[in-house]
């Protein structure tokens, strides 16, 4: 301790008690206060002092813990137990701590002084168990968590440096400063990344108005060709063949004026029953022979 290192003894030990020797064969037994001399107080001295500092450094929820201790060795056992738990307790902890060692590894968007603090508390809380790692093993252990982007700089330490001598400082130092280097190229290059997409945005853009004029143009002459030969409102010219019956081809009338689009529906009727009809009919077919001479006639 830093009050003084008998005072630890102290602790970790036991409690001085004088003795005197009596008999034969000597037997060693506790001295009476009366038979205390000055070396003797000034032992029992450091037995008060050390029980004091554990006392004065504890809280009112703990001091409930040791109220029935009677030295400093016992308080100390105590709040030992109830910190560390028992050895089943405390087993478990190692195991659970040396898995999370295990399995650590350096996050993404992680910096080097973050995973180191992480890293080390780790470690710490090993050690306060009982537990302790060789420095060429924790050395090995931050080289084989670092991400893949730091694949390059893992290489050239293993190959510049010696692990087995390379302490935890020194390597976490080169990892700070390659780590600063690469966050300076990184926003050296973020205005060039700038600069090139404003560019090819605005090159896109420009297609695309471009393209909205193609096609714009092409719609518009679509439309032209598809209107060709409809005249414009308020002019007096005609396509041609504009007042042609679509049936007989003559002028001056439409097809619903036809003179023999009746007949010719009554014609089409009698051929589809005569079909079903076996049988030939010949009135009707007089009929029909008749019928064509007229029409004939009228069209000539």
């Amino acid at each position: 301790m830093a009050e003084d290192s008998e005072l630890w003894d102290v602790i970790y030990d036991r409690p001085f008690v004088p003795t005197k020797n009596l008999g034969d064969p000597a037997v060693a037994i506790p001295k009476t206060r009366k038979e205390f001399n000055d070396v003797n107080r000034k032992a029992l001295e450091k037995n008060c002092r050390a029980k004091k500092i554990l006392v004065c450094g504890i809280g009112l929820d703990e001091s409930n813990k040791i109220s029935a201790c009677q030295s400093a060795k016992e308080i100390w056992e105590a709040l030992q137990t109830a910190h560390e738990g028992t050895t089943q307790v405390k087993q478990f902890k190692i195991y659970m701590l040396t898995t999370e060692y295990e399995l650590s590894r350096m996050k993404d968007d992680e910096s080097i002084q973050d995973m180191h603090t992480r890293f080390t508390s780790i470690i710490n809380e090993l050690y306060y168990l009982g537990e302790s790692i060789p420095r060429n093993k924790l050395v090995r252990k931050i080289l084989s968590i670092l991400p893949s982007s730091w694949e390059s700089k893992v290489n050239a330490i293993i190959e510049a440096k010696d692990l087995q001598t390379l302490t935890m400082d020194e390597l976490v130092g080169n990892l700070k400063t390659y780590e600063m280097k690469k966050k300076k190229d990184n926003e050296r290059r973020e205005p060039k990344k700038e600069k090139n997409l404003v560019l090819k945005t605005d090159n896109n853009d420009s297609s695309g108005e471009d393209g909205d004029m193609a096609y714009l143009t092409r719609r518009f002459q679509m439309m032209v060709r598809r209107n060709e030969g409809i005249t414009k409102k308020g002019s007096s010219s005609k396509p041609r063949n504009y007042d042609l019956c679509h049936k007989c081809g003559k002028p001056k009338h439409f097809i619903k004026d036809f003179p023999f689009l009746k007949q010719d529906q009554h014609n089409n009727n009698l051929d589809k029953v005569a079909k079903r009809n076996q049988v030939p009919d010949k009135r009707f077919k007089r009929k029909n022979d008749a019928d064509n001479v007229v029409k004939q006639a009228l069209v000539a």
